[in-house]
């Protein structure tokens, strides 16, 4: 492949992660990894400590856009993405035992079920309240922070586990669990991505991890633009549009990851 298309590539991608992050505030890594890989063939490892720097910095550029706009509920987040940090490490552990292939492909069958919860949840402002209540300018009780602590690190276990920002997992841990909408759903999770994945590149850099350049500012500099282009489509769709995308596009992902896991899982 010739350099130029190597970096276009390397651009395009990253505005597909970008739209990703602006349009349900998930699913950047998860899309990522794979077009790093199998697109411009960088190492697997490389290409987790790529995804993680990207989408972190682009969710903490979405997510100052979206503060600005106080769209984002700070409490909730922070709760939620200080437990998602603790456990990332745990998870980046765990996952070094674990058959890539056996990983994979669970990864994808949770995915799946989310997806489905997704298409079928009814989470639109006015619904029923998830068990913590979480509405601007309120309080949070002792039972808030105890179940948003546990999804904090049920989100940060993935993070680690499977190299993500664990966006898949926040906006319905966010959505079932305070009750809050959609919309503020997704520009909460992109704080708490943005820190989850801070903690993620960290350990990689701390084991020596270098990233390609310029594949790699061009990449970043995709996710920028991206973030514009899906939170422009973010404020057009309904709340409930927006959850079938974002099951639709899991339910993608998670098609061509176990058709990609799943024969080498039974040969082994």
């Amino acid at each position: 492949m010739d350099v130029w298309m190597h970096d276009l590539l390397g651009l395009a991608f990253g505005l597909i992660v970008g739209i990703s992050l602006g349009l349900t505030g998930g699913g950047g890594s998860i899309f990522g990894v794979p077009l790093l890989v199998y697109g411009l063939n960088i190492p697997v490892g490389t290409s987790i400590g790529l995804s993680l720097a990207a989408v972190g910095i682009t969710a903490g550029f979405g997510a100052a856009l979206r503060l600005k706009e106080k769209e984002v509920d700070l409490r909730a987040g922070l709760v939620f993405a200080v437990a998602g940090m603790v456990l990332a490490p745990l998870g980046a552990w765990i996952g070094t035992k674990v058959s890539p292939a056996l990983l994979l492909s669970a990864f994808a069958l949770i995915m799946a079920f989310i997806g489905l919860r997704m298409w079928r949840g009814k989470v639109e402002t006015g619904t029923v309240p998830g068990p913590c209540t979480v509405r601007p300018g309120g309080g949070l009780g002792p039972g808030c922070y105890v179940r948003l602590s546990l999804a904090g690190c049920a989100a940060g276990l993935m993070s680690g586990l499977f190299g993500v920002g664990g966006g898949f997992i926040i906006v319905p841990a966010l959505l079932y669990v305070t009750g809050m909408s959609i919309h503020r759903a997704v520009a909460t999770s992109l704080l708490v991505i943005f820190l989850i994945s801070l903690s993620g590149l960290a350990a990689h850099l701390a084991h020596g991890q270098q990233f390609p350049m310029p594949v790699t500012a061009l990449f970043i500099g995709g996710g920028f633009t991206g973030m514009f282009v899906g939170g422009a489509l973010r404020s057009r769709l309904s709340g409930a549009a927006l959850q079938r995308v974002f099951a639709i596009g899991m339910w993608f992902v998670a098609a061509y990851m176990l058709a990609r896991n799943l024969p080498a899982f039974f040969r082994s």
